[in-house]
């Protein structure tokens, strides 16, 4: 399937090698600033003094203390370090390399399931069950448990691409659903938290639980946000990195069939998909003083929205940005983001979509979208992935 053929959402230009016309931008509908270059994306994203994540501080809707406090990606230095430095704890490199075989084990049976069909779907036989499964696993979620989890993690990832403020402060009914199914899910991990807390596992929640920093220990809101970020963000961006790197080397059998001859590829040519195809788009910051970019003089107190997946198509960063290259070097994509907030999962998401993509490769060598059926893309601003990816493998 061409790359021109793919039905993403009408923001994303830079899929089919388009620029914004604009650097940047404002949307006075959205009441925010679109940032599109790579270095003005770069300096936002290394100035947390200057951009804060804060930016629930900028929302109109008064957003509850009992399951917002706490949420460390909304968090700047010096408080942010603290949380931040007990997850990256926990996301070790010894860690990873200790999962990796189970990884690669979850993948086989997995495949093992579909033997003997003549397609499936990527996604919903492969890359939304593996981060799931894995996720789970590493949090120490019990097996009864997974579907429920799935369930939240779809309900989150929601349809709903960027509103006016005043439009969603009017739907008072999604409104009241999103804060009753936070409290669900904060109810179901500080239950789960409580049980670590008398008997402790090796699971990573067991670790929250029981570590302390500076004195301290986390606090069941701040247990919270951190499980639930790291299962419904880890989840979804490693499920549409795993779909978009397949659906990236389908449309380009040449450097499909050097990556397959040579796997030593594999490693760049996954942090190739992150740039060319990037899972998340946009990242949001609010401004805490008034700056100047790009000439454009933006306010104190404003949002800003960092568009990563056009940052990765500037030209002035990447020489033929809107070209495939699996062996791209240097890359320094924003993929995974830039600065203290850089993806705390990055290792873990790496090492289970270079797994699976080479276990496909390995057991499929004939796979390939289905013509009969196309990919159904995501449509909301700020994920770049697809809802199914049909393929045919006989």
């Amino acid at each position: 399937m061409r790359v021109d053929e793919w039905n993403v959402h009408p923001a994303h230009v830079w899929i089919h090698g388009q620029r914004p016309e604009k650097i940047v931008d404002y949307d006075e509908s959205l009441k925010m600033w679109n940032v599109y270059g790579y270095p003005e994306a770069v300096e936002i994203l290394t100035q947390p003094t200057v951009f804060s994540n804060n930016c629930g501080r900028l929302d109109p809707i008064d957003l509850p203390e009992d399951i917002c406090a706490g949420d460390f990606s909304q968090m700047d230095p010096p408080e942010h370090r603290k949380v931040r430095g007990l997850v990256e704890f926990a996301f070790s490199p010894k860690l990873v390399a200790g999962l990796e075989q189970r990884v690669e084990a979850l993948v086989h049976e997995l495949l093992d399931e579909l033997a003997g069909r003549e397609g499936f779907d990527l996604v919903t036989d492969l890359s939304t069950p593996l981060p799931m499964t894995v996720i789970c696993e590493l949090l120490g979620v019990p097996r009864e448990d997974r579907a429920r989890i799935h369930r939240w993690s779809q309900e989150m990832a929601g349809s709903d691409d960027f509103e006016p403020p005043e439009v969603a402060q009017e739907d008072t009914y999604a409104l009241q659903r999103a804060f009753d199914l936070l409290r669900e899910m904060r109810e179901y991990w500080t239950g789960l938290a409580r049980e670590r807390r008398r008997r402790p596992g090796e699971d990573l929640l067991s670790h929250l639980v029981h570590v302390e920093v500076e004195g301290e220990r986390l606090g069941e809101t701040e247990v919270f946000n951190i499980a639930n970020r790291l299962m419904i963000n880890g989840h979804h961006s490693t499920s549409m990195l795993l779909s978009n790197t397949m659906l990236i080397l389908d449309a380009f059998p040449d450097q499909a069939a050097r990556v397959r001859a040579d796997r030593s590829l594999l490693t760049p040519m996954i942090e190739e998909s992150l740039r060319f195809f990037s899972p998340v788009t946009t990242v949001g910051k609010a401004t805490n003083t008034d700056v100047v970019l790009a000439g454009t003089h933006i306010p104190k107190d404003q949002l800003v929205m960092v568009w990563t997946g056009a940052a990765n198509r500037d030209e002035r960063a990447f020489d033929s940005p809107h070209t495939f290259d699996p062996a791209r070097t240097p890359n320094p994509h924003l993929g995974f983001g830039r600065g203290v907030h850089f993806c705390v999962g990055r290792r873990l998401g790496r090492m289970t979509v270079r797994t699976a993509v080479n276990a496909l490769l390995d057991r499929f060598p004939t796979l390939r979208t289905d013509p009969a059926s196309p990919p159904s893309f995501i449509q909301i601003a700020d994920a770049g992935g697809m809802e199914s990816m049909p393929v045919l493998v006989s």
